[in-house]
This record gives structure tokens, sequence and C-alpha cells, in this order.
């Protein structure tokens, strides 16, 4: 496995699966069940150990939503952000990033409030927003990156 390799948890069985970043607009399946490792609609979990290769190894866009279970405005977005997920067709991978647990990663891209929404191109940040936002505010951030 090379470092540029992502490593995604199926959502059925729980099994880890190496997961090229080229193939991440793809649908990849689990190798052990079968089942679509990016479900369409739910954002993925990223961590401290999966964020950097996923979103640098991503062939489109990709979205962060650094939040917290405690903060009331990230959990209140939520569904927001989970029908964006949806809505986006694969033109826009949508990821969640909880800042308490992956604190290195919240500390590398200098995320001092939540929810902050990060939206990366190639492997870079290109748009950052601070706070919840509606649907068509969220739908305006990313075509305006």
């Amino acid at each position: 496995m090379s470092a540029s390799d992502i490593v995604l948890t199926c959502p059925a069985c729980q099994a880890k699966n190496r997961v090229l970043p080229g193939r991440l607009a793809e649908g990849p399946t689990c190798g052990s069940c079968k089942a679509r490792l990016i479900e369409s609609g739910h954002p993925i979990e990223l961590d401290d150990a999966t964020f950097e290769a996923f979103v640098q190894g991503s062939p489109v866009p990709v979205l962060v939503d650094f939040w917290a279970s405690w903060c009331g405005p990230c959990r209140s977005f939520a569904p927001t952000l989970e029908q964006f997920a949806k809505a986006s067709g694969g033109r826009v991978l949508v990821a969640k990033v909880n800042v308490d647990a992956a604190r290195r990663t919240a500390a590398t891209h200098q995320v001092q409030a939540i929810p902050t929404l990060a939206l990366f191109v190639s492997g870079r940040e290109a748009a950052r927003h601070v706070g919840a936002m509606s649907a068509t505010q969220l739908n305006a951030f990313v075509s305006a990156a």
C-alpha cells in the first residue's frame, strides 16, 4: 500500500478497503461484501489518518465540513449537507471531519470556529466559509469556487 492510497471503512460490514485515489469518483465497492464504500447522499467521515490522502487524491472537488457533535449549528446544518451530497451527483465529494477526533487535521487547516466548510480543488483549499448556511447559499458557495 502506498502513502497516497486511501483506506475506507465499509458502512455495511466495517471491513477496511484500500482505494486508489483516482478511483474515488467511480463509486468504489467493498472487497468483502460488495457494498458501496461511498454512499450517495452521505458525507464520508475523515480523520487524521485519511484526510490528506483523500483530499489530495480526489479527481473531483471535495467539500469538507469541519464539525463537532456538541455544536448546535453543526447538527442543524447536517441535513443540508446530506441533501447537497445527494444532489451533487459525484461532481463534488462531500466529507466531514470531527474536530475533536481529528485535532491534527483541524490545526493544520487552521479551523478556529465550527462549522467551517472548506472546498478543496486539486488538493488545495479553494474556498472557505465559517458558519452554517442554507441550501441555496451552499450551492452558490460551491459554484462560485
